[in-house]
């Protein structure tokens, strides 16, 4: 993805869920994308509803229909005073997460965005194998919104492992965040440390070590920066040593970063980032934002 083409911001009309909206909305205004608000409506959990109240299953759709149209509406509004964005909005029933991705492939969407905190997503999406599932076919990149959103990106941390899903992750920042500063980020680990420490190595070789592991890290950031073609007035490189999930969070603070960019796919402690713990991890503790990049 070098340029957003269409941006999908799934809501369950909670409040948290409206930061989610209005973060899309200034990325859609930031790049010129259009933007769709898109609730997905399960009546199976309010089937016990249903019958107490003594309505049929469509009564109970149409009604459930009637509010979300009107809330999304309101939302689209909202969003239009404050952003000068025009969004459309959908109302679709089924399981939420087969009808987002449904939904989103029909729209040839190449970002969804949803709220880090609300009635549903995120509950499915850290704790549900049926998200695992999903997410692990879809091509999709995702931005998770923790934070209000009152102007346009500044600073993202972008964690590379140099796997060719690190340039993939680039391109995507980019496309999301044209005009921001980027810290790209290496967390690294000298190759069988532990066996060395066990066959006591004494710690100056081990310190020698990691003197070498890091200045290759830093060789290779320059090269990838090189080659995704980023502007060295706004690229910075940091490389720490240390585990992966700590480090991230450690450096989202340190260098006041408000939009974390991962890869989906990688190389040793970053593998499988979205099912892996490092990526659960960074959207459990991080503060701001976090794109997980496919």
């Amino acid at each position: 993805m070098t340029k957003l083409n269409h941006l999908l911001a799934a809501t369950d009309l909670s409040a948290p869920a409206r930061h989610a909206a209005e973060r899309a909305a200034l990325v859609s205004k930031e790049t010129g994308a259009p933007l769709d608000l898109l609730h997905v409506a399960d009546l199976a959990p309010l089937e016990k509803f249903r019958q107490l109240m003594g309505e049929s299953p469509e009564e109970l759709k149409l009604r459930l229909l009637d509010t979300a149209k009107e809330k999304l509406r309101e939302l689209a509004e909202a969003l239009l005073k404050q952003h000068g964005v025009s969004a459309g909005a959908r109302v679709v029933f089924g399981p939420l997460l087969a009808e987002l991705f449904k939904e989103a492939d029909a729209m040839a969407t190449d970002l969804i965005v949803c709220g880090a905190r609300g009635e549903s997503f995120m509950r499915h999406l850290l704790l549900g194998s049926t998200a695992e599932r999903m997410l692990s076919r879809t091509k999709c990149p995702l931005l998770v919104v923790k934070q209000a959103a009152h102007e346009p990106y500044r600073t993202l941390l972008l964690p590379v492992d140099f796997s060719p899903a690190s340039l993939q992750a680039i391109k995507n920042a980019r496309a999301v965040a044209a005009h921001a500063e980027i810290v790209m980020l290496h967390v690294f680990e000298v190759p069988f440390e532990s066996h060395l420490r066990y066959a006591s190595v004494d710690d100056d070789t081990i310190k020698h070590y990691r003197t070498i592991a890091r200045q290759e890290a830093v060789r290779k950031l320059h090269a990838l920066s090189e080659e995704a073609g980023l502007p060295p007035y706004a690229t910075r490189f940091v490389v720490v040593h240390g585990a992966p999930s700590l480090r991230i969070i450690e450096q989202e603070q340190e260098q006041n970063c408000d939009l974390i960019v991962m890869g989906k796919h990688g190389e040793s402690a970053l593998e499988d980032l979205l099912l892996g713990s490092v990526t659960k991890r960074v959207l459990a503790e991080s503060q701001c934002d976090v794109l997980v990049s496919m």
